[in-house]
C-alpha cells in the first residue's frame, strides 16, 4: 500500500485527529494510537487499521513513554490546545531535537497563534469565525450548521492529513521533519476557497440562500416527491435545463432559471410522483436529476454496489471506502476491527525497544495498561 512503511503516534482525541489518522491508516501507514489509561472504553469509530496503547501522561513515566516512541515515529499528530504538549515536556522543540525528521502535526480549532488560540470550540464555532457558516441556509432563515463535517473533517483532518503529506515529501529534499500548524478555522476557509474569488460572479452568491448554488434557483434545488421522499435537481447549464423542462413537460421559454419565482410550479410536479419514479424517468436523462437517498439505501444503489463504494468493517458496519483510488496501490478493506483501549501495549512498547522488565514496571505503576489484563503477558 502507498504508506507502508509510514509509523504514525496519534494521541487520542475525538474526530478530526483521528480521522486523520484513519486516513494514513487506510492507505498503509502503521498508526499507534495513545489512549488513556482507565479509558477502556471509547466513543471514536474512527480507528479501524490502528494500534492501541493505553498511557497515563500525568505521569512522568508515561509522558517518558511518549518521549521514547516518538523517537522511532515519521508522524505525531496530537490533538490538544496551544501548550498542552509544552505542560507535559511533549512539545516540538523536545521531540524534534530527539528526533529531527518528525512530522509534528497539531490539529486544533483556531491554531497556534491569534487571540482565540486558547479557547475552546467545536465545528460551529470554527464555521462561524471563518466567514463560511454565514453561506449556509435558506433565505430569511438564521445559518444552519451543516453537521460537523466541513471545519471537524474537511478543514480539520483531512487538511492536516494532506500536510502530513506535503511534509513528508519535503523531507525527501530536506531531511529535516517540521511543525504543521493544521487548524479548522483557516483549513475551512481555506476549503471555501471558490466562496471567496466567486463573488464578483453576477448572481452568483448575494444574500444567503438567494445565490445560484445556494438555493436561490429553482433549476438548483431539491424536491419532494409522493412518497415524502426526495430528488436533488442540478440543471445549470441551458442543455440540462431544456432536458429537465423535457421530462417535466414545462417550456422553458416560460421560466426563469436562475431565481425560485417559478419553483411552485417545479415543486407541484415532483409532489405527483414517487422519488423511484422519478428516477426511472431521469434514468437515461442527462439532466443532473438524482435521486436523494438515506445513508442505508446508499450502499445498494446500483452504482456504489458495481464500485464497492461501501464495505463492512470488522464489526460489520456498512462504511464508506477510503478515497481516492490508487491504481498501483489499491486500497484492500481490513477485516480488523477497532481496538480496545491497551489492546496493544506490550506489543507496541516491546517493538521499540522497551524491555520486559521496563514493561512490567510501567504496568505495576500503572504508567501504562494493557487491555483486559494488569499484568503483561510477554
Amino acid at each position: 500500500m502507498a504508506l507502508a512503511g509510514l509509523r504514525v503516534l496519534e494521541l487520542a482525541g475525538l474526530a478530526p485527529g483521528p480521522f486523520c489518522g484513519m486516513v494514513l491508516a487506510d492507505f498503509g501507514a502503521q498508526v499507534i494510537r495513545v489512549d488513556r489509561v482507565g479509558a477502556f472504553t471509547s466513543v471514536d469509530r474512527l480507528c479501524r487499521g490502528k494500534q492501541s496503547i493505553a498511557v497515563n501522561l500525568k505521569m512522568d513515566s508515561g509522558r517518558d513513554v511518549v518521549r521514547r516512541l516518538a523517537k522511532n515515529m515519521d508522524v505525531l499528530i496530537e490533538p490538544f490546545r496551544r501548550g498542552v504538549m509544552e505542560r507535559m515536556g511533549l512539545g516540538p522543540d523536545r521531540l524534534l531535537k530527539d528526533n529531527p525528521r518528525l512530522i509534528y502535526a497539531r490539529l486544533t480549532g483556531f491554531g497556534q497563534h491569534g487571540s482565540l488560540a486558547d479557547r475552546a470550540g467545536h465545528d460551529i464555532n470554527y464555521l462561524a469565525i471563518s466567514g463560511v457558516l454565514s453561506r449556509l441556509g435558506r433565505a430569511g432563515d438564521r445559518p444552519t450548521p451543516p453537521i460537523n463535517l466541513l471545519a471537524d473533517f474537511g478543514g480539520g483532518g483531512l487538511m492536516c492529513a494532506m500536510g502530513i503529506l506535503m511534509a513528508l515529501v519535503e523531507r525527501f529534499k530536506s531531511g529535516q521533519g517540521q511543525v504543521i500548524d493544521a487548524n479548522m478555522v483557516e483549513g475551512a476557509a481555506y476549503l471555501s476557497s471558490f466562496l471567496w474569488a466567486s463573488r464578483d460572479i453576477p448572481g452568483m452568491w448575494t444574500s444567503r440562500g438567494e445565490g445560484m448554488l445556494d438555493g436561490g434557483a429553482h433549476c438548483y434545488d431539491t424536491y419532494e416527491t409522493k412518497d415524502n421522499k426526495y430528488v436533488a435537481v442540478g440543471a445549470l447549464e441551458p442543455n440540462f435545463y431544456g432536458k429537465l423542462c423535457q421530462v417535466l413537460d414545462l417550456d422553458p421559454s416560460t421560466l426563469n432559471q436562475l431565481n425560485q419565482d417559478d419553483r411552485p410550479r417545479l415543486a407541484a410536479i415532483f409532489k405527483s410522483k414517487t422519488r423511484d419514479e422519478w428516477e426511472k424517468l431521469f434514468n437515461d436523462v442527462d439532466a443532473c436529476v438524482t435521486p436523494i437517498l438515506e445513508m442505508d439505501e446508499a450502499p445498494q444503489h446500483v452504482h456504489n454496489a458495481e464500485k464497492q463504494t461501501f464495505f463492512k468493517d470488522g464489526h460489520g458496519r456498512l462504511v464508506p471506502r477510503p478515497s481516492p483510488r490508487l491504481h498501483r496501490n489499491p486500497f484492500h478493506p481490513s477485516a480488523l476491527r477497532d481496538p480496545k483501549v491497551g489492546e496493544h501495549t506490550n506489543r507496541v512498547l516491546i517493538q521499540n525497544g522497551f524491555t520486559e522488565k521496563e514493561v512490567e514496571a510501567l504496568l505495576k505503576e500503572k504508567a501504562v495498561a494493557e487491555a483486559g489484563q494488569r499484568k503483561s503477558k510477554l
